[in-house]
């Protein structure tokens, strides 16, 4: 069971990936965990990542999907796995397509985890984080004890520029932009499945497992 989640930044995708995971034993692979695993031990496709990364550039496509072919190559992967981040863009789906028919193989389910810009707007709004131990919360879904106070640490909660309503709204820009045309790019192809992500977390996970089973 090979899976690729979309959705918008924010829509709760990579939460879902690796409730995904765990349930049916198969790995959550993140594009960002293998670039790092990768450069940690020295890899030659790690340090042709890194002399990119390295210069602020993106990683090619062409690179990107032979890394991440590698990876999913490994004994843990026999069974299916999730992915996550990537592909991002219709270029990096073509070339992911390309890759797995040639090993004889392809995506069986593009999950795409459907939230509407202006709830994504007012959760990433609602976030707080501690930049002293990296806690993470919400003011209305996961508030602190105290307003304002990690509840780990008691240092101060602050709102990340990430999480700013003209930041993720530009990101939300690029993701219509870039990263939506997979939406048709998959449907075309038979395997996608779109969750309605506004619901509560169990509820968009209980939807998922049953289009998985």
């Amino acid at each position: 069971m090979k899976i690729i989640m979309l959705g918008a930044p924010g829509a709760g995708k990579g939460t879902q990936a690796k409730m995904i995971a765990e349930k049916y034993s198969i790995p959550h692979v993140s594009t960002g965990d293998i670039f790092r695993a990768n450069i940690k031990n020295g890899t030659q496709l790690g340090m042709e990542a890194k002399q990119y990364m390295d210069q602020g550039l993106l990683v090619p496509d062409e690179l990107t999907v032979k890394i991440l072919l590698d990876r999913v190559a490994n004994e843990d992967c026999k069974n299916g796995y999730v992915l996550d981040g990537f592909p991002r863009t219709i270029p990096q789906a073509e070339v992911l397509d390309k890759a797995l028919s040639e090993l004889g193989d392809q995506i069986d389910y593009a999950i795409n985890v459907d939230v509407p810009d202006e709830n994504i707007v007012k959760r990433m709004g609602g976030r707080r984080a501690c930049l002293s131990c990296g806690a993470t919360y919400h003011i209305e879904h996961v508030p602190p004890k105290s307003e304002g106070i990690c509840d780990s640490c008691g240092q101060e909660l602050v709102l990340r520029d990430d999480d700013k309503p003209e930041t993720v709204q530009n990101r939300l820009n690029v993701y219509h932009e870039q990263t939506q045309p997979l939406i048709e790019f998959y449907s075309a192809k038979g395997v996608l499945k779109t969750v309605d992500g506004t619901m509560d977390m169990k509820e968009v996970f209980e939807a998922i497992v049953t289009i998985l089973s």
